[in-house]
C-alpha cells in the first residue's frame, strides 16, 4: 500500500511540474512539444504494459489498464494533431509523381498529330 501511495505521490508532482512547465511554451514550440509527449506515451504504455508482467494486486492492474489508455488516448491523439498541423504546410494543389513502377504498368498518352 505504501507503493501505490508513493506512485500517487509522484504522479501528482510529475503532474503539477508538467502543467505548469508546458503552460509556459510558446505556441511556436508545441508540434515539437507534442511530438515528445508522444515518444513519452509510448513509454507509459511499455511500463504499464511490463505492471502486467509480474503479480500485482488488482487495484495496481486497474491502474496500469487506465495507463495503458489514456497514454494511448494522448499518443493517438499527438498523431493527429500533429498530422492536421503539418497539413497546414502542405501545398494545396501538390504535383504527384508517378513512380517507376506504376508508369510501368501504365500506358503511355497517345501523341497527337498537329495537322
Amino acid at each position: 500500500m505504501v507503493d501505490v501511495l508513493l506512485m500517487l505521490i509522484i504522479f501528482v508532482v510529475a503532474f503539477a511540474i508538467g502543467y505548469v512547465l508546458i503552460s509556459r511554451v510558446p505556441q511556436m514550440l508545441h508540434t515539437p512539444l507534442m511530438s515528445m509527449t508522444n515518444a513519452i506515451s509510448a513509454v507509459t504504455i511499455l511500463g504499464a504494459l511490463l505492471l502486467f508482467s509480474v503479480p500485482t494486486p488488482g487495484f495496481e492492474k486497474a491502474l496500469g489498464a487506465i495507463a495503458i489508455v489514456t497514454a494511448a488516448f494522448n499518443l493517438v491523439g499527438g498523431f493527429v494533431i500533429t498530422d492536421r498541423m503539418l497539413g497546414m504546410f502542405r501545398r494545396k494543389h501538390a504535383v504527384v509523381w508517378k513512380t517507376s513502377v506504376e508508369s510501368a504498368t501504365t500506358s503511355p498518352p497517345p501523341i497527337e498529330s498537329k495537322e
